[in-house]
């Protein structure tokens, strides 16, 4: 059922540090911070040969990445993301298997404008999933 990871997501505490080093001392390419405020988070992608890694910067108090921070003030890992290639099709599937998709299981938008979902980390090892149609 899923594809190929599509990201590594790092929260992180200074948005604008995290994107110099990984340019500057790493040599990678990132992309522009955008505001996803449906998410709560400002996002800068770097673009990998084989993935992306996102990094995560709260919008605002209410943020689960300003939650996620003030109990890892230094950053971490927060999610990985997987390719589904049909999101209701993938959901409908965990939900049978016992699996929890967090919020309403409603895809939403995320960051590359397709439909995503998250799955309880507690049904996957303690790690936060993400699942992302493509196409």
């Amino acid at each position: 059922m899923i594809g190929r990871l599509n990201h590594v997501a790092i929260a992180v505490p200074d948005l604008e540090a995290a994107a110099s080093q990984y340019r500057d001392v790493l040599g990678a390419t990132v992309g522009s911070p955008q505001d996803e405020p449906a998410h709560g988070v400002r996002v800068v992608f770097v673009d990998l040969p084989n993935t992306k890694v996102e990094f995560l910067h709260p919008l605002g108090e209410d943020s689960p990445i300003a939650a996620f921070l003030a109990r890892h003030p230094a950053g971490g890992i927060h999610h990985v993301c997987y390719e589904v290639g049909d999101i209701v099709a993938a959901r409908d599937h965990l939900l049978q298997h016992g699996a929890r998709v967090l919020g309403d299981g409603t895809p939403k938008i995320g960051a590359h404008g397709q439909p995503v979902l998250f799955l309880h980390p507690k049904d996957f090892t303690g790690t936060l999933i993400e699942l992302e149609q493509v196409a």
